[in-house]
């Protein structure tokens, strides 16, 4: 199997998509955090001591991906169109699930995007509940969807 991102040699290199064509690309993440249930009946009441967590992780979640390729070393800067994070409580578990959608009209793929959005996301959820709770733990986080590009649609979930 040859890697991309390396070159004859085995040395690091970012990947030349100059000869590719655009195309709309698309990419979906998920993850969860583990809360436990004292903190999922605050998150679930809306009252948390540090404040709106679903509105300051949504920011940080959007944010980081607008940052990837600062973060990721070999990540190529893309045009974002559009980049969502929504959440969803799931009371068996005691969880917060994530999910972040990015979008583009690039020569690459945005699943990187995607992937730092959720992590991003769930480090800002896990920074702001930590103190009333230490055994948060962070899941799960994975593509489940990207569209667009040479290899089209592929769906891991």
């Amino acid at each position: 199997m040859d890697f991309t991102h390396l070159d004859q040699k085995g040395r690091a290199v970012m990947v030349d998509v100059s000869e590719k064509r655009p195309t709309a690309r698309e990419a979906v993440a998920r993850g969860r955090v583990l809360l436990g249930p004292k903190v999922f009946q605050l998150v679930l009441d809306q009252n948390l001591p540090k404040g709106d967590l679903l509105a300051v992780a949504r920011v940080a979640g959007i944010m980081a991906a607008k940052k990837t390729p600062a973060l990721i070393p070999l990540c190529h800067p893309l045009p974002l169109t559009k980049v969502e994070v929504h959440f969803e409580l799931d009371e068996k578990e005691k969880a917060l699930l994530i999910e972040a959608r990015a979008k583009t009209l690039a020569q690459t793929g945005v699943e990187m995007e995607a992937l730092t959005a959720v992590s991003i996301a769930a480090l800002t959820i896990y920074d702001m509940c930590k103190g009333i709770d230490k055994g948060l733990r962070i899941t799960d986080i994975r593509l489940v969807k990207k569209t667009g590009g040479k290899s089209g649609t592929i769906i891991l979930e």
